[in-house]
């Protein structure tokens, strides 16, 4: 295996030089739309148009009881008038820490747009039969996935878990039925806020957020919501 080497030019050496005009767009609160959810729509819809690659990516930061957080990238599955929903291993780190301590931030790094759209709220689980709708859907390969993996358990190697995901290739062929792991679930963040992010010019970004009259406010529901501007 090669030995992995600095650039020759110390390109590593310059980030201080490394910068982006943010002029694509602005965010004023005319053009805003009259709930969390339409407007969340609306930028999503723009990035499919785009062709910005995964735009259902977001980082979805958690902590623990100790204080320490931490944070990864997830993919969202569905969006509605709850909330944003996600779906994991239940014995991973991000399950466990949810489960100890809800409070939990997503983000949205739409950064070919100069957009980010960051998100604060609290999790729960999701129903078993929501878990069990949307696992139907998923690839055959990604449903034996997720039963060979022990999700953020330490592993010596490949070895074990790819020996464990053909044994379930023999037991659940291609088209048959893939039950769903008792330990894997789905995430639904009710949002207690909802950051839309322009970048503009000099740094002076606009900076538009939905925050919630109250805990579980529908996302659809514009009077449950006011509108706050913050400083770039």
């Amino acid at each position: 295996m090669s030995q992995w080497t600095p650039p020759p030019d110390d390109s590593l050496g310059r980030l201080a030089d490394l910068r982006v005009s943010y002029d694509a767009g602005t965010l004023e609160e005319p053009d805003l739309a009259a709930t969390p959810l339409a407007q969340f729509r609306a930028w999503f819809d723009a990035a499919l148009a785009v062709g910005l690659p995964e735009p259902n990516a977001m980082v979805v930061a958690t902590a623990a009881t100790s204080g320490q957080p931490s944070a990864r990238t997830v993919l969202l599955k569905d969006v509605d008038e709850r909330g944003f929903v996600f779906y994991t291993n239940y014995g991973s780190r991000k399950s466990g820490e949810l489960d100890a301590n809800p409070g939990v931030s997503c983000v949205f790094p739409w950064f070919a747009m100069h957009r980010q759209v960051v998100v604060v709220g609290r999790a729960e689980r999701v129903s078993r039969a929501e878990a069990e709708e949307y696992f139907r859907t998923r690839p055959h390969g990604s449903r034996l996935g997720a039963w060979a993996s022990r999700q953020s358990t330490v592993i010596d190697g490949r070895a074990g878990i790819e020996a464990e995901y053909a044994r379930l290739q023999a037991e659940f062929p291609e088209g048959g039925e893939v039950p769903i792991p008792p330990f894997w679930g789905g995430w639904l963040v009710r949002p207690v806020s909802v950051e839309f992010w322009q970048g503009r010019e000099s740094r002076l970004h606009d900076r538009l957020r939905f925050v919630a009259a109250r805990e579980g406010a529908p996302l659809d529901d514009p009077a449950s919501w006011r509108i706050e501007r913050l400083s770039p």
